[in-house]
């Protein structure tokens, strides 16, 4: 009995820790596999996260360059655009000179056609001038002092001459009568030359017909005879 109550003790001792060992295996083959697949599973977050890292890279160098691109297309377009700006100011600047010069080319022209708008009027009247001269010239002393009657006339014609030489003045029309003077091609048209050395060579001697100006542009020069140089 006793014999037999330690078989049995003894086995089922035996038989507790069989199972325990194998329990123990069975846990320890489990944990290990659990550990094993949260490896993977770690393995395999780990190669995802990292593919997603790797596309967010490649997404943002295309962003970069896409972005540089933008820049050197706007730098351009600037570069174009103040190119434009300052042509356009050139022109502006341009048009606004030129503007100017008109306006000042026609001003001149005005202030030119009224000072000079009688020229032509002044031009025949200065035969009639030249008439009045020739005549009062042509009449010796001798003759006005013996004939009362031609002195009347000849005072009359002479204070005509007068009154129109004091118009012409009034008009801006100056006789030019340079005797003694330096000969001037602008203002004198020399006829012929003379030899005389009790004048400076190159000046007027004789002037046969005076020349007229219309303020300060000559409308008929001065006939001049001048002194040849020795």
């Amino acid at each position: 009995m006793l014999a037999n109550s330690l078989r049995t003790v003894i086995r089922t001792n035996l038989f507790r820790s069989i199972i325990n060992e194998r329990s123990n295996r069975c846990f320890s083959v489990v944990n290990f596999s659990n550990k094993v697949d949260n490896n993977n599973n770690n393995n395999d977050g780990g190669k995802a996260q990292q593919e997603e890292m790797t596309k967010q890279s490649e997404k943002n160098s295309q962003n970069l360059k896409d972005d540089q691109v933008n820049v050197e297309n706007l730098m351009n377009e600037n570069k174009t655009l103040l190119e434009m700006v300052k042509d356009l100011d050139d022109k502006y600047k341009r048009a606004l000179a030129e503007a100017e010069n008109t306006r000042l080319r026609s001003k001149k022209q005005l202030e030119d056609a009224k000072i000079y708008a009688i020229q032509a009027f002044c031009k025949d009247l200065l035969e009639v001038s030249d008439i009045f001269k020739a005549a009062i010239d042509s009449i010796p002393d001798d003759s006005l002092k013996s004939n009362s009657d031609l002195k009347n006339l000849y005072d009359g014609v002479k204070m005509t001459e007068q009154k129109l030489m004091n118009v012409f003045q009034r008009h801006g029309l100056c006789p030019i009568n340079p005797l003694g003077t330096k000969f001037d091609p602008n203002e004198h048209h020399a006829l012929f030359q003379v030899d005389d050395p009790n004048k400076e060579p190159g000046s007027v001697s004789v002037v046969t017909k005076i020349g007229f100006k219309l303020h300060d542009r000559t409308i008929r020069p001065a006939m001049v005879g001048v002194v040849k140089s020795q």
